[in-house]
């Protein structure tokens, strides 16, 4: 999928970060609101501006409720750099303390649960790379060895993992039978990780979401709706700089 060379449908739309994507891969148009607000448009490749126009129109009055919701949900901008980092499924708690030394920016973790910022703070932009590399270095530790654990107690098996920063999906697994995981699964509870891993893994033996599939996550998870639903609600849980924009509007 790669991004669209359509024009946008009005600047004040353009404006307010709505895109629009071509897809070799899709067969009609559709749009999908993120949880941070953000629209995206997805169209067949040599989709015509008008036609993308018309179907943005038609739809309209339910992307401004969907995005209105999304408002309602978001997380409220806390001050950046965080003064903590609380990462609930591995049940650590990071301190940041910056210190402005040395020319080189990074972050670096010390005992007690301290994540020194070096280096000079003044490109914001710069600085939340910083601090999702470092999200993405610590669940690809974590998480990774938690899901082998899952696999091998209740006799999985998928070829690889992968984790990322996703802004729809806590996780997936494909016909090869690789698992992306979220690294945002970091702020949820463990009971909640816990599912995600086996909802993904009961995917390599159930490519769909059929009875016989839930039958699966069922007698490995048996609370496995309620969690879903906690789940579901779980970018509330995500702090705000994980997605923020580089240049809101």
């Amino acid at each position: 999928m790669v991004t669209s060379q359509l024009p946008l449908w009005s600047d004040k739309d353009a404006a307010q970060g709505w895109v629009v994507r071509e897809s070799n891969r899709a067969r009609r148009l559709t749009v999908r609101v993120f949880h941070t607000g953000r629209v995206e448009v997805v169209v067949p490749s040599r989709t015509s501006a008008v036609t993308v126009e018309r179907f943005v129109e038609r739809h309209r009055t339910w992307i401004e409720r969907k995005r209105e919701e999304a408002r309602a949900r978001a997380v409220p901008v806390a001050p950046f750099p965080p003064l903590q980092i609380d990462l609930a499924a591995c049940g650590e708690l990071w301190r940041v303390h910056r210190t402005g030394v040395g020319k080189r920016l990074r972050l670096k973790p010390l005992a007690d649960g301290l994540l020194v910022l070096e280096g000079d703070t003044s490109d914001t932009r710069a600085v939340r790379q910083v601090f999702r590399r470092w999200l993405t270095e610590r669940a690809t530790d974590f998480l990774g060895p938690t899901l082998h654990a899952l696999a091998r107690d209740f006799d999985f098996d998928f070829e690889r993992v992968l984790v990322r920063r996703q802004r729809s999906r806590w996780g997936s697994c494909s016909t090869r039978g690789t698992i992306s995981l979220n690294c945002c699964l970091m702020f949820q509870r463990p009971p909640v990780v816990r599912y995600l891993m086996i909802h993904e893994l009961s995917h390599t033996k159930q490519m769909n979401h059929s009875r016989r599939f839930w039958q699966i996550v069922g007698r490995h998870c048996p609370d496995y709706r309620r969690l879903d639903r906690e789940l579901l609600d779980g970018w509330r849980r995500v702090p705000s700089w994980v997605f923020a924009e580089d240049n809101p509007a």
